[in-house]
């Protein structure tokens, strides 16, 4: 299995962001929110996935990266649970939407929660 979160993987398109939060569906589990929108796929990566911690919520930059940095290692160790179920390729994006710090511990257990239900609707 592999455990990689590669240049691939991750949504940097601009045009694509776009698209997700205009056409997107989403799926919360507190204090997460995915995004999501299924999309053509041209390269190898079934789902580009982004994580993002608005500023108006966390205030400090120290505390927003390191948000980021523990859901990208959480997606990255639990991704498994979607790749193998997905039918067509997606773009994706989690959003943090509590103004409060969180342990890796919750944050994996939303983390898998929300990439359950997504697994389900797909």
């Amino acid at each position: 299995m592999n455990e990689s979160f590669g240049k691939s993987e991750k949504l940097k398109s601009k045009k694509l962001i776009d698209q997700l939060f205009v056409e997107g569906k989403s799926i919360k589990a507190y204090p997460l929110k995915l995004v999501y929108v299924p999309f053509e796929n041209t390269e190898d990566a079934a789902l580009k996935t982004g994580v993002s911690v608005p500023k108006k919520l966390v205030k400090t930059a120290v505390k927003r990266n390191r948000i980021k940095r523990m859901m990208r290692e959480v997606f990255r160790k639990n991704k498994y649970l979607v790749s193998k179920h997905l039918s067509s390729s997606h773009a994706s994006m989690f959003i943090y939407i509590s103004r409060d710090e969180i342990t890796y511990e919750k944050l994996e257990a939303c983390m898998i929660n929300i990439l359950k239900k997504f697994s389900e609707k797909n």
